[in-house]
């Protein structure tokens, strides 16, 4: 098992630095210059070109991309992500304060997640083909079809227009720091982030269960007595395989989730901070986040392999 979860670990890596090219490379490629906002207003008129091409030589961005890639890197490796081109502040210490909120965010949204689509998963599988399993399944693509930020908004017009029962906005409320007022603010935007990412979830426990289902040693676990309840118990964890996967996977759909329910509901996130990034063409930040966010799946994809030795005690003994 630890020659395996090293072999894993190692392709993460070599992953990792080919996603950090990548996104050099692209952030690189975006049609605008950062410098250029950054001009001060009694420049606009002369002196602008002088002012861009002085700022670029100072940020490094007049050399060759692979000579700041590897200038990049070099830093990248000792823990500095450069300065944002904005504020001027440490791209580390901007993501450090955002990051709280959106793993707070995430992991709520994730609970939320699997505590929908487990249930209805394994209920659709038991009583397939019935109108329990209907609703269910009409539940689920309901929720792929519909986009989430629709599902936020409406969210937003139920239970903060019509009914005033949650807020709609911001992290706490400054008048009221208590854990409930807190809780209160946290409810809606990671709801709405779990249902948004329970719908194809839902059907793969289903699917998974149902194909567990029809095997044959829970036919023959069925003809020698056992209970349907101890069958589906039986043939549950082996259908755990492909849901572990399908959650893994589903990290990259909470993080693409975040920047959008963060936006909607004013979560003071890392989602908010990349939107203002890109819209400002702040390289360093951009980069920052598209790392974080990657380092987060492949981190889960990680703990996907560990948790498949668990599962299946095949993979342990290859």
């Amino acid at each position: 098992m630890g020659a395996y979860l090293i072999r894993r670990l190692l392709i993460n890596i070599g992953v990792f630095w080919v996603i950090t090219i990548a996104i050099f490379a692209l952030t690189r490629a975006t049609p605008g210059d950062p410098i250029a906002m950054m001009i001060p207003p009694e420049l606009l008129n002369s002196g602008s070109a002088d002012y861009i091409a002085a700022r670029r030589a100072e940020l490094g961005l007049d050399q060759p991309i692979v000579v700041q890639y590897l200038n990049w890197a070099g830093n990248a490796l000792t823990g500095d992500l450069g300065y944002s081109m904005v504020n001027g502040r440490p791209v580390t210490e901007l993501l450090a304060e955002r990051l709280g909120p959106t793993i707070e965010l995430m992991g709520v949204g994730l609970v939320c997640s699997i505590l929908i689509a487990f249930p209805l998963g394994i209920i659709a599988a038991v009583r397939r083909n019935t109108i329990t399993d209907y609703i269910a399944t009409f539940f689920s693509l309901g929720v792929v079809a519909f986009p989430v930020f629709f599902i936020a908004l409406v969210a937003i017009f139920v239970f903060t227009l019509q009914f005033p029962i949650l807020p709609s906005s911001g992290i706490t409320d400054p008048t009221d720091p208590s854990l409930i007022n807190t809780l209160r603010h946290l409810v809606l935007p990671a709801l709405i982030l779990g249902i948004g990412n329970s719908g194809r979830l839902m059907r793969y426990v289903r699917s998974s269960l149902l194909s567990e289902l029809d095997a044959d040693y829970v036919r023959t676990a069925r003809a020698k007595g056992a209970s349907p309840r101890r069958a589906v118990i039986h043939g549950l964890r082996n259908s755990l395989i492909p849901v572990i996967t399908i959650l893994a996977s589903d990290l990259s759909h909470l993080v693409a989730g975040a920047v959008v329910i963060e936006q909607i509901f004013a979560w003071p996130g890392m989602g908010r901070l990349a939107v203002t990034a890109v819209q400002q063409n702040d390289y360093s930040v951009i980069i920052g986040f598209a790392l974080v966010g990657a380092v987060m799946v492949l981190i889960s994809n990680l703990l996907a392999d560990v948790l498949y030795t668990v599962v299946d005690p095949r993979v342990r003994l290859q």
